[in-house]
């Protein structure tokens, strides 16, 4: 019987792990900070489990680092290959000796971590057979052959119907040779085209492997603690429903693995997942991961209608598409317990929008959705990205204007990441852009540079208006609804236990409240903060705060 080993590597690179920005949530271990690293549910790997399994007779196991690394008590390695090498040649691996490695890679952060992987794998496995497959496989394979010859094949696209040939296969390098998903050394040295393998109905792919998680872990995960809207913090599961996006916007890149055709599950298959997931799993909050789930807001209702009916908790990872969001739309999710939501409005400038971005949003929409949104009690959390090529500093103020006049509960504020495979990356990379460290890219740092601006003012803007929009402006604390406005300030200390302003309002909403012990207690504490930090100094005289002593 075949023996696969998945590995989740650390979506953080080594550098940002050990020493993080200044702008970044945090971990304590030992009484010192380290990354935060995001740990979603890696559902393609459970999908590829759940697919290989219905069809042939394997065994599979998950090592996912994120988990570890969120949750280890102590962190003594020089480097990430000296922690993997030591994660991976623990006993339990050791004895279990897979016959096909495979290792997902979705983005940029994990791509030097890859190798460290790649190389710990072929030499405490020298008789596997070791891929990789996700976003990073499919866009750079050239660079990742050109800097290892540890790696057998690389998958193009998604993983199922590939990951299963290869494991029928009597010959598996000879069909790695043949096979149009699979890339090898040789067949990029013979300029070989290469084509992804799409399940077209989705139902036949069976319920996610979810045994190979540790549930209970990924309740950790900082997309979702990152909203204060969201009081439930444990029992999350990552769910996906469909496949593909119909949209062309200059930032994205997860068409190059899923294509821009939708894909679907049947109303009845999630029904029957959703419903598996709360009896089996004890789920209370299902995190969807579909890149444009309104492509047909009819299966929405319907899909909504089941979340209500199963009284299960519902957030959008990655946004609703706006246009979509009329307000009987919005009064069907209010109904079903979905109390927030994350708007992808992406640019406050319609210029910005439509030239660079390719996004088909017009800025009174909205402004109608958020305050739709907070005329029925739906709490927003706003995406913005700046510092796109051909973005200007005027446009940014344009954007900074414009995200003043809405009354959206909390702002996102993130430096555009050139993801590979996106038509983003493509112009940085022609026009030569990117900073050299872009690897490290991960929406808090930024790495693009061009004639309007460097990445130094990017990161520094991005942090600006965080703190003016979420703090100094903020609009529940400017309306009156402060302990609304507590959720998210409350939210960013314990992401970041020093962060001065963060304090300051929360005592300015305990004085409102008439808690003067409260408010006196946290006011102390952004002076002591301030006093001894020149950091959170220099941001108080730039918004002209005063704290009296």
């Amino acid at each position: 019987m075949e023996k696969v080993l998945f590995i989740d590597p650390p979506h953080i690179t080594f550098e940002d792990f050990i020493n993080p920005p200044h702008n970044v949530r945090v971990i304590k271990r030992e009484g010192r900070d380290f990354g935060s690293v995001l740990s979603d549910m890696p559902i393609g790997i459970l999908s590829i489990s759940s697919f290989i399994k219905k069809h042939c007779k394997v065994e599979t196991r998950l090592i996912d680092f994120n988990i570890d690394l969120n949750t280890i008590s102590c962190f003594e390695y020089n480097s990430f290959y000296d922690y993997v090498y030591s994660k991976l040649n623990q006993k339990e691996n050791i004895d279990y000796n897979p016959s096909v490695i495979g290792i997902s890679v979705l983005f940029t952060p994990s791509y030097e971590v890859m190798f460290d992987v790649i190389a710990s794998c072929r030499k405490i496995f020298p008789k596997s057979l070791i891929v990789a497959g996700g976003g990073i496989p499919t866009n750079l394979y050239r660079q990742i052959f050109d800097k290892t010859t540890d790696i057998d094949a690389l998958c193009f696209g998604e993983g199922e119907l590939p990951f299963l040939e290869l494991l029928k296969a009597d010959h598996k390098k000879e069909l790695l040779e043949n096979h149009s998903s699979w890339i090898t050394k040789n067949k990029i040295e013979n300029n070989c085209q290469f084509s992804p393998s799409y399940i077209t109905d989705l139902d036949e792919i069976p319920f996610y492997d979810y045994d190979l998680c540790d549930m209970d872990s990924y309740g950790l995960n900082p997309a979702i603690t990152a909203y204060a809207g969201v009081s439930q913090k444990s029992h999350n599961v990552h769910v996906m429903t469909s496949r593909g996006c119909t949209f062309k916007c200059c930032f994205c890149s997860s068409y190059t693995v899923h294509g821009r055709e939708m894909r679907y599950f049947s109303i009845d298959r999630i029904k029957e997942d959703f419903t598996k997931l709360k009896e089996k799993y004890n789920a209370k909050v299902l995190v969807f991961q579909d890149d444009h789930l309104m492509a047909d807001k009819k299966r929405v209702y319907q899909i909504i209608e089941i979340v209500k009916e199963l009284k299960i908790n519902v957030v959008f990872q990655n946004g609703l598409a706006l246009y979509a969001l009329d307000r009987e739309m919005l009064k069907t999710l209010k109904d079903a317990g979905i109390d927030q939501l994350l708007l992808s409005v992406e640019s406050g400038n319609e210029r910005v929008l439509k030239e660079i971005m390719h996004k088909p949003l017009n800025l009174n929409i909205v402004r109608d959705v958020v305050n739709n949104c907070r005329d029925l009690g739906i709490y927003t959390n706003t995406n913005i990205l700046i510092g796109l090529p051909g973005e200007t500093k005027e446009d940014i103020e344009v954007t900074r204007s414009f995200l003043k006049t809405i009354d959206s509960n909390w702002y996102l504020i993130f430096c555009a990441n050139p993801l590979v495979g996106s038509e983003m990356y493509d112009i940085c990379v022609k026009k030569k852009y990117l900073k050299s460290n872009f690897n490290r890219s991960d929406y808090k740092l930024a790495v693009v540079e061009t004639e309007d601006f460097s990445s130094e003012y990017i990161q520094e803007k991005a942090y600006l208006l965080n703190l003016e929009l979420n703090f100094v402006l903020n609009s529940d604390f400017r309306l009156g609804n402060y302990k609304t406005a507590l959720k998210g300030f409350e939210n960013a200390i314990r992401a970041k236990n020093n962060h001065a302003l963060a304090y300051y309002m929360t005592s300015k909403c305990y004085e409102k409240l008439d808690d003067p012990e409260r408010a006196e207690h946290f006011m102390k504490t952004a002076k002591e903060i301030v006093a001894k930090n020149d950091f959170w100094k220099k941001h108080f005289d730039y918004f002209n705060i005063t704290l009296n002593s």
